[in-house]
């Protein structure tokens, strides 16, 4: 095989991120000759669409994985956390690059502290995730929906129509725009969504040189860590639009540690859990911490979800 074509979505973030994919394999292949080819997304057509009511888990990927399975392209890039936990017999996660900053950030006109914020300003956010986690630390924030790209949600912001954002810090600092960055939001304050920061490549499962030419991308502890997250959102049949959380790293002795929660969507309940385990039982991990999470309180707030 001597072409390569990356299927890719049209944003300024999804393109940086194929980018990086296709420099990385132009590294350790250089004699491939490697393209990009940009798909647009129902999630980059239907830009008015409410994020919290979008029900199609594959918003942001299914037409870049039709295209990969009728061999329209070779390779697919996606950011993780949008890739339904379930994928069809035709293709699977190839490789998973090392992730880059986890956290979410707040991002303010002025370099005000969230906690400076109060219901006369306008706070932009689309994930339910945050939203429920905000309200449950500051229950009288006014938190409006917001869509559009990383750098349009900034200028939004910057024209006056939000006064603060929270957002991926991934996205903010792959595109360069730290500057805008107010303040990193820790863990006890804002878990992340299963997956954050990683970019997942997709390879058709019957193409055994694809699939080596994407495994020599992946990196073993980030696939891991996002796959103990994805198992325990699997269980609990959530996609990244809904208030459930988890994050999980390597600790000391190679251990995996993974923390995870669920929330209403007021913030007014939440179960969180954290378990351990040998990295190598990652699956299972976060299977177990989605047992005691759905036990503990979980499975209730589910059921008022739907």
């Amino acid at each position: 095989m001597n072409n390569i074509v990356i299927g890719t979505r049209g944003s300024k973030l999804a393109i940086y991120q194929s980018k990086l994919v296709l420099e990385k394999l132009h590294k350790l292949f250089p004699d491939l000759k490697i393209s990009l080819k940009i798909i647009k997304t129902k999630g980059d057509i239907l830009l008015d669409a409410n994020l919290s009511k979008v029900l199609d888990k594959g918003f942001f990927t299914s037409e870049i994985q039709d295209a990969l399975y009728n061999q329209d392209i070779d390779l697919a890039v996606h950011s993780l956390k949008d890739l339904p936990t379930s994928l069809p017999k035709q293709s699977y996660i190839g490789a998973i690059l090392k992730r880059e900053d986890h956290r979410d950030v707040f991002l303010s006109k002025n370099k005000v502290p969230l906690n400076a914020f109060n219901n006369k300003n306008i706070i932009g956010t689309s994930s339910l995730r945050r939203t429920s986690q905000l309200l449950s630390f500051y229950p009288d924030l006014n938190i409006q929906p917001i869509r559009g790209n990383v750098d349009t949600r900034i200028q939004k912001m910057l024209d006056g129509m939000y006064d603060g954002l929270v957002m991926a810090a991934a996205g903010v600092k792959r595109l360069g725009l730290e500057e805008y960055i107010t303040e990193y939001l820790d863990l006890e304050m804002m878990m992340t969504a299963p997956g954050q920061a990683a970019i997942a490549v997709e390879v058709r499962s019957d193409d055994n040189e694809l699939r080596l030419i994407a495994e020599s991308l992946n990196d073993e502890e980030t696939n891991m860590c996002v796959n103990a997250e994805r198992s325990f959102l699997n269980r609990l049949g959530g996609g990244c639009h809904v208030p459930f959380a988890a994050y999980s790293n390597i600790i000391e002795n190679g251990l995996l540690r993974i923390d995870a929660l669920v929330s209403s969507l007021d913030g007014v309940s939440i179960v969180r859990k954290t378990n351990f385990g040998e990295k190598e039982k990652y699956m299972s991990i976060g299977l177990e911490l989605a047992e005691m999470i759905l036990s503990s309180g979980g499975e209730k707030i589910i059921k008022s979800l739907k």
